[in-house]
C-alpha cells in the first residue's frame, strides 16, 4: 500500500470514528410521515378557561381533546393510530396566540406514542363577521411504549382549527426514527 493510500486509509477511518461518516451501524432510518386531519375528528372532551383582565378578549386555558379514528387514520412502522389525546394550555388574545401540550397516540396493537407540541393559533376577522382561524403546529415525538419505546421524530402541521368545536382541517407531515 503507497503512503497516500495508507494517509487516505487513516483519515477515513478517524472520520467513521468521530461520527463524520455514516455507516450502516451509525446510521438510523427515517420514516416518512404525513396525513390529513378531516374536519370534525377532533373533540374538545374538556376546557377550562380563565379571562386575564388586561385587555379584553385575553384568556388562559387548559384543555384536553380526543380523536377517535374510525376510517382513516395515521400510522406508524404500518401500526394504525386508533385514538388520540392532547392535554394542553394556550394563552390567546381573541383567538390568536401560543399553545403547548402533550399527546398520546394509542395504536392499534396496544402500544403508544407519545409527543409535546408547541401551537402557534392566528385568528381573523372577515369581512362577514365570521372569524377564521389558522394554526402552525411543531410536535416532537418524544417515546412510546413497546415497539415504540425509543421512536423520535418531528412533525409539522399546517390548517385551521375550530376553537369552539375542536374541529380541524389539517396537513401533517415529517419523519420519525427509532433511537439506537
Amino acid at each position: 500500500m503507497t503512503w497516500t493510500a495508507q494517509r487516505a486509509l487513516a483519515m477515513l477511518a478517524a472520520l467513521i470514528a468521530t461520527g463524520l461518516v455514516a455507516t450502516p451501524t451509525s446510521a438510523q432510518e427515517k420514516h416518512k410521515f404525513s396525513f390529513i386531519t378531516p374536519p370534525g375528528l377532533s373533540v374538545y372532551t374538556q376546557q377550562h378557561e380563565i379571562e386575564v383582565g388586561d385587555v379584553p378578549g385575553h384568556k388562559i386555558r387548559i384543555y384536553e381533546t380526543r380523536a377517535n379514528y374510525t376510517g382513516e387514520a395515521p400510522s406508524y412502522a404500518g401500526i394504525k393510530v386508533v385514538e388520540g389525546w392532547t392535554r394542553a394550555t394556550s394563552d390567546y388574545t381573541d383567538g390568536s396566540g401560543r399553545a403547548s401540550g402533550y399527546g398520546v397516540n394509542i395504536l392499534e396493537n396496544g402500544d403508544k406514542i407519545f409527543s409535546r407540541y408547541d401551537v402557534l393559533t392566528h385568528t381573523v376577522v372577515e369581512g362577514d363577521g365570521s372569524r377564521r382561524t389558522s394554526v402552525t403546529i411543531v410536535t416532537t415525538l418524544t417515546g412510546g411504549t413497546g415497539k415504540f419505546s425509543t421512536i423520535r421524530g418531528t412533525l409539522r402541521t399546517a390548517g385551521g382549527i375550530d376553537l369552539t368545536r375542536g374541529t380541524t382541517g389539517s396537513k401533517t407531515e415529517g419523519e420519525y426514527w427509532f433511537a439506537k
